[in-house]
């Protein structure tokens, strides 16, 4: 798979072209990614090699980046998820970059996005338990180079979790 940087870039409405038989194969991908190929071909009435070249296409182009097990946190002696909002001090684009590198460096952080409104990041964090997190909190993430103001909302509950697009 290419890394993210490897993805092509699309210009304004020209995505890749995906039929109807494409999208039938990206819902069975999303539903279980060890899925056959064999078994994919007979669910979307196609022999495996058209199933197998279409699959390789969509890889190339990014549309499909990449297979992964969903791992639940909490059964892995990651009991506390925790939502980070992130102001930085300086916003130039090689700030912005500094901040993003340290953050790809934290193993704690497993997905951060750049957001609009009164922060500039929002980080999904997961640690063991509390302590772990305040270790994190006071000697990772605050002492990351730039770093403004922090706010950090703790996960009660989830109620909807999935990686699934609907199209």
């Amino acid at each position: 798979m290419k890394t993210e940087a490897e993805q092509p870039a699309y210009a304004a409405g020209s995505l890749p072209q995906l039929d109807e038989k494409d999208l039938a194969i990206l819902r069975l991908l999303q539903e279980d990614a060890k899925i056959t190929v064999r078994e994919i071909a007979t669910r979307v009435h196609l022999s495996t090699t058209p199933v197998h070249e279409r699959i390789k296409r969509m890889e190339e182009e990014g549309v499909i980046r990449q297979y992964v097990a969903l791992v639940d946190h909490t059964k892995v002696g990651k009991g506390l998820m925790v939502i980070c909002y992130v102001s930085l001090k300086e916003h130039s684009k090689q700030a912005g970059a500094r901040f993003i590198r340290a953050v790809r460096g934290l193993d704690e952080v497993v997905e951060c996005y750049n957001i609009s409104g009164e922060f500039d990041f929002m980080l999904k964090v997961v640690a063991a338990n509390m302590d772990a997190y305040y270790d994190f909190h006071v000697n990772k993430l605050s002492q990351t180079e730039n770093m403004g103001h922090l706010q950090s909302v703790f996960v009660m509950g989830i109620i909807k979790q999935t990686h699934r697009l609907v199209f």
